[in-house]
């Protein structure tokens, strides 16, 4: 099984990953099992291919029973509405804190066929598009947390 970088400081984690150029590759393939495996071994939500290692633009999400698969995902619009939600993340063990996100997020991504398709998602499902999208960014939750103006508020 995959293991699951919990590293924050780790270069994997902080760089810009790079885009998959064939989406029905049979490692990119084998890939996605193996992180759907590890998401739900770790009971996650949601995980970037950064996580485990791979500095490639991919992410596998399970929300409300539904497992998605991300390649080069890019969020093409996000809500000026807003939404709070208390995030945790699988490279951070035990860490949880109030993040603001848009409500509401149109994303573009290539399948598994290697068709591109575009999704509008709210609520729960717009916040872990946003936090696994981060990762392929080299951004964490912490980052977000951190350039909030008023965290304070949020404090727990």
């Amino acid at each position: 099984m995959l293991s699951i970088i919990t590293d924050a400081d780790s270069a994997v984690l902080r760089k810009k990953a790079e885009p998959i150029k064939d989406p029905t590759a049979p490692e990119v393939r084998a890939l996605i099992t193996e992180m759907v495996e590890a998401m739900r071994e770790s009971k996650g939500v949601g995980l970037a291919a950064p996580q485990v290692g791979k500095s490639i633009r991919l992410f596998v999400a399970e929300v409300n029973g539904a497992t998605r698969v991300f390649i080069n995902p890019v969020i093409t619009e996000r809500s000026e509405s807003s939404i709070v939600f208390e995030e945790g993340c699988l490279s951070l063990p035990g860490k949880y804190l109030p993040v603001e996100r848009a409500e509401r997020v149109t994303v573009t991504y290539d399948d598994i066929q290697g068709e591109s398709k575009t999704m509008r998602a709210d609520g729960f499902l717009a916040i872990v598009i946003q936090h696994e999208t981060d990762h392929l960014d080299g951004i964490l939750m912490t980052d977000r947390y951190e350039e909030q103006p008023n965290k304070s508020v949020y404090a727990l």
